[in-house]
């Protein structure tokens, strides 16, 4: 699936339709991916090739030792055997080495100290003849004239022939000692057995591949594979001449290589000279079985990082996905924030307007009133006593006295609640306020069909507050009760109390109730449950910031379809 088709399904509908959003998401997924992902490639990169740097090292120490360890020991077993025939050589002389009887015993004791490693004794002749043998074949006339061995012994005082099959028919190579001093020649040749000396070699064990062999100079080998099998490309000449143009002329150095066979496998190959550089000793393993520990920790090491990988995506989508949508939101709210903050602009602005219009009003009213007295003033003289429309004008006068003195009383209560004054604190008594604002209120509520029932304390305590400021936050709270009614109706109660050095104010409704999922947030800036339009969310907020600053506190009791109370707490004065 296309990236961005990923991150075009992890977003909501309305925000994919926004490029604003589509491109601050791709651009976060990709900033927290790469942060991520780069630094852990490249810390587990270097980790990793370390390690295997390492533990390639490690190996081919280990190789190493092991082939020294080897190279010694056989180098050893050889010396030793040609030893053993140098020393019996030397003591017995010709004579006494070409009675058989005597050449047994040696034999029997060579078996008895070593085991079944020496296989047969003989005395051979300048010639090549056999002049004794003490052995399990019939091997007494034998003649070794056209023998390699022979012709290398008859030159030399000793040599340790290459493996041959010869006139048993069976693999082994010679231990020979020539005794050049004596006249005429002759040569003490031991066989030993081929069996014991490739068991040598073919401990050379590590893992399931590893696998030691003798290669000598033609690339044949001289020990046997043993139980595992051996590479189809063993003896190979190739690969042999391989091997030993790698290895160094003479030396005991162990040389390690890498190489591949004919079907593409790489293998490590360990060399170290036998006899003298005649002999090649090769440990030889697969290289896949060779560091097989260290592509199980490649394995994990991918395992992991797939896994960190994948995580890290995860997150990655998750919080891009969150962070969008909640800048999304918080785009929506400044939005909106601007809104209310335009409409808090217009109803200041109509604030003003209506304290204008009730200034302008008032003084109309006031001239209306006088007019209405001098007009009863005149009603007063003679010539209007006698009128029979005395008591009806009189009567009119009166309502005109009367209404213009309620428009003036409105216009008064309205200029007092708008006006924009100093907020001086002062002793006011909380009923008198109440019932001024019930009567501020009155054409409302009887529009809004809400019956007003007020249940005032006598003897109240005074508080000191500012009376504009203590007037906005219940008008506030009145206004909030009568809407959460709406268009049915309900039953508004306005409660004085006094408690423990408080004067409460209880303003219950019986409307809709406020949810309680929102009772803890009513009193944050801008939050409103009203239709747009019909609330700014800065009314309560207000509120409680008034009385908190009076020392006072507001609480809040909500039952959906039940009803709300309000209880604000104001301070009592302090000389009450």
């Amino acid at each position: 699936m296309p990236f961005d088709d990923i991150l075009h399904k992890l977003l909501p509908p309305d925000l994919t339709r926004t490029p604003y959003y589509r491109s601050l998401l791709r651009n976060i997924v990709l900033t927290i991916i790469s942060v991520s992902i780069i630094p852990m490639v490249v810390v587990s990169s270097t980790l990793y090739l370390q390690f295997r740097h390492s533990y390639r090292e490690k190996v081919n120490d280990h190789l190493r030792e092991l082939v020294q360890k080897h190279q010694q020991n056989i180098d050893n077993f050889l010396q030793e055997r040609l030893t053993d025939i140098r020393l019996m050589a030397a003591r017995n002389g010709h004579e006494r080495l070409k009675d058989e009887s005597f050449l047994q015993r040696n034999l029997d004791l060579l078996q008895q100290e070593y085991g079944s490693v020496f296989v047969d004794l003989g005395v051979v002749n300048a010639e090549g003849n056999q002049e004794a043998y003490a052995g399990p074949f019939k091997l007494a006339k034998a003649h070794y004239g056209d023998a390699d061995w022979f012709h290398t012994a008859i030159k030399i005082d000793f040599v340790i022939s290459d493996v041959f099959l010869g006139l048993r028919g069976l693999p082994h190579f010679i231990v020979a000692v020539h005794s050049s001093a004596s006249h005429p020649p002759w040569i003490l040749r031991a066989t030993i057995d081929f069996v014991a000396f490739s068991d040598l070699v073919n401990n050379i064990r590590i893992g399931r591949t590893g696998i030691a062999y003798i290669l000598n100079r033609e690339g044949k080998l001289q020990t046997s594979p043993g139980a595992r099998p051996m590479p189809a490309d063993i003896p190979n000449p190739l690969l042999a001449k391989a091997l030993w143009d790698n290895m160094s002329a003479g030396g005991d150095d162990v040389r390690i290589a890498l190489k591949k066979d004919s079907s593409g496998q790489e293998g490590i190959y360990a060399g170290a000279f036998l006899k003298n550089g005649d002999w090649l000793l090769i440990y030889q393993q697969n290289a896949e079985d060779a560091f097989a520990d260290l592509d199980q920790s490649f394995f994990i090491a991918t395992v992991i990082m797939t896994l960190g990988t994948a995580a890290v995506f995860l997150m990655a989508f998750a919080l891009s996905r969150m962070i969008v949508i909640r800048t999304a939101k918080a785009d929506e709210e400044n939005k909106l924030m601007g809104q209310k903050v335009v409409e808090t602009g217009k109803l200041a602005s109509i604030g003003e307007l209506a304290a204008g219009v009730a200034h302008e009003i008032n003084n109309p009213v006031a001239i209306m009133v006088e007019e209405a007295g001098w007009i009863g003033d005149l009603l007063e003289e003679k010539e209007f006593q006698d009128g029979k429309n005395l008591e009806e004008f009189k009567r009119a006068l009166a309502q005109i006295q009367t209404q213009g003195r309620r428009c003036k009383d409105i216009t008064h209560k309205l200029l007092s609640f708008a006006r924009k004054t100093a907020a001086t604190a002062q002793d006011i008594q909380i009923n008198y306020l109440i019932e001024d604002l019930v009567a501020l209120s009155a054409q409302r509520t009887k529009f809004s069909m809400v019956e007003v029932k007020t249940e005032l304390e006598e003897e109240l305590p005074m508080v000191r507050v500012s009376v504009s400021e203590l007037q906005q936050v219940f008008l506030n709270l009145i206004n909030n009760a009568i809407d959460a009614m709406g268009n049915k109706g309900g039953k508004l109660t306005l409660s004085t109390r006094a408690q423990k050095g408080f004067a409460v104010v209880d303003v219950t409704d019986t409307g809709s109730g406020i949810p309680a999922a929102n009772l803890n947030r009513i009193f944050d800036p801008f939050f409103t449950t009203k239709a747009v339009g019909k609330g700014t969310g800065l009314g309560l907020s207000i509120c409680y910031g008034i009385i908190n600053k009076l020392g006072g506190r507001i609480e809040v009791a909500s039952t959906v379809d039940v009803g709300t109370t309000f209880s604000v707490y104001i301070p009592v004065s302090a000389g009450d």
